[in-house]
């Protein structure tokens, strides 16, 4: 059985998260710095924290990119503006793209300051040994702004079950191309979209869909059997128990109450447009699991 409270916090922090991908703002911000087109400036902004890192070392930390999709942005995006400028240039845009979505009187509550409070230490508690992206987020500094600290609070904890994720796909030999192809067949995302964005020409999808089938978990219309259904769902359920320890450090009460303080603001996010419906992460409507 899943670990409902980790999937269910990961539910509500991630729309908050999202913001960095698709709010005007953080474009903007972008191609201020001379970044050139939407996904070098994805790569760019997700990156810097790990410094100047080459683009075979950020394509095997994001996982499901084909290699030639960073290769376009890295290191060409280190020549426009270092990762200290993206880092602080992501900070401004998420300050201005916040303020502008929840307003001043949201932004500037008690209520946000104690969600990025509680955010705050469960993301400090997060265990980062063998996490890469994660560990390099948490140890950025602690943002003055409440919304800000917020914001980079929950990319902690979504970078640090992501590199969790990343560790189980690996452990069950489920490769970038498999995991995505898996990842279609349960309807949560399109293959065409996820093919298309993260680049594989369709002889590696369909190579993945024969290594699929051969395990006996692809089947008609290249939707799950029951076996491969059971396979999603334990794999799905150790990256829940992965990603269990900075709620277990929060609590009961205190995640319980961040749940409650996040929920208005994941729900503006969705309800706001910004994240398209269909989005690579899966994310839902906003009917979200219990996190008590």
């Amino acid at each position: 059985m899943r670990d409902n409270v980790a999937r269910a916090m990961w539910e509500r922090y991630e729309p908050v998260h999202q913001l960095v991908y698709f709010a005007p703002e953080v474009r903007e911000a972008m191609d201020g710095l001379g970044m050139r087109g939407y996904w070098m400036g994805y790569f760019a902004l997700r990156a810097a924290p790990l410094g100047l890192a080459s683009a075979p070392v950020v394509t095997s930390c994001f996982y499901v990119f084909h290699p030639d999709r960073a290769a376009k942005a890295l290191p060409d995006a280190w020549a426009l503006a270092g990762p200290q400028q993206v880092i602080e240039a992501r900070e401004r845009a998420v300050d201005a793209a916040m303020r502008s979505l929840y307003g001043p009187a949201v932004v500037d509550s008690t209520e946000l300051a104690e969600a990025a409070d509680l955010a705050w230490e469960a993301a400090c508690a997060a265990d980062t040994a063998g996490r890469v992206l994660g560990a390099a987020n948490q140890a950025l500094p602690r943002p003055a702004q409440p919304h800000v600290r917020l914001w980079q609070a929950a990319t902690t904890l979504r970078e640090h079950r992501g590199d969790g994720h990343v560790a189980v796909l690996v452990g069950r030999r489920m490769g970038p191309v498999e995991a995505l192809v898996l990842k279609s067949a349960t309807g949560e995302t399109e293959a065409a979209f996820q093919r298309r964005i993260r680049q594989w020409d369709i002889e590696a999808w369909q190579a993945a869909q024969a290594e699929l089938r051969g395990r006996g978990w692809l089947g008609g219309e290249e939707r799950l059997t029951a076996a491969g259904a059971a396979a999603h769902e334990q794999m799905e359920a150790d990256t829940d128990a992965a990603a269990a320890a900075p709620w277990q450090a929060l609590g009961a009460d205190g995640t319980a109450r961040l749940a409650h303080l996040l929920e208005p603001l994941a729900r503006r996010v969705l309800d706001s447009g910004i994240v398209p419906t269909a989005n690579p992460v899966g994310l839902t409507d906003g009917t979200w699991r219990s996190a008590g």
